[in-house]
């Protein structure tokens, strides 16, 4: 994996994960900014959202992984933001193909739907998979 800088959020729902994410991106030597939640105090997910989303805009962040409940409502909200291509993963292949098919910028989690070994496993799949351009180039161009 080249360098890269991940952005990473979670509301409370996905705060434990959260945790498990930065460790394995520190054992990983990835860089990270991380936009809260800090706690797990009960939280609003959209402004999260909004705030990885807007760094991968800005070039600050070259991917993200945004962790909620169920993973739907960060994908929602991350998906708002124009250029943002957020995919809700519950598995290695989707994971993959969010990436080589469709170009994903932002990977979603759902830590209560979601086995904390199995979302390591699709975070690292993510990271390591590049967009395959050809056919699907065309389509993600539709797309924006």
């Amino acid at each position: 994996m080249k360098n890269i800088k991940v952005v990473i959020g979670s509301d409370h729902g996905g705060f434990e994960y959260k945790k498990a994410v930065i460790e394995y991106l520190k054992n990983h030597k990835i860089d990270y900014i991380d936009v809260g939640t800090y706690s797990y105090d009960s939280c609003d997910y959209p402004p999260i959202a909004q705030k990885a989303a807007k760094k991968i805009i800005s070039e600050e962040a070259d991917k993200g992984i945004l962790i909620c409940g169920t993973g739907i409502g960060m994908s929602i909200a991350a998906n708002k933001v124009k250029g943002i291509r957020a995919a809700h993963c519950t598995d290695t292949f989707s994971a993959k193909a969010s990436r080589a098919h469709n170009n994903a910028n932002i990977l979603c989690l759902g830590e209560r739907i979601t086995g904390k070994s199995i979302a390591l496993e699709i975070v690292e799949v993510w990271l390591n998979s590049e967009f395959e351009k050809g056919r699907h180039e065309k389509r993600v161009d539709m797309i924006e």
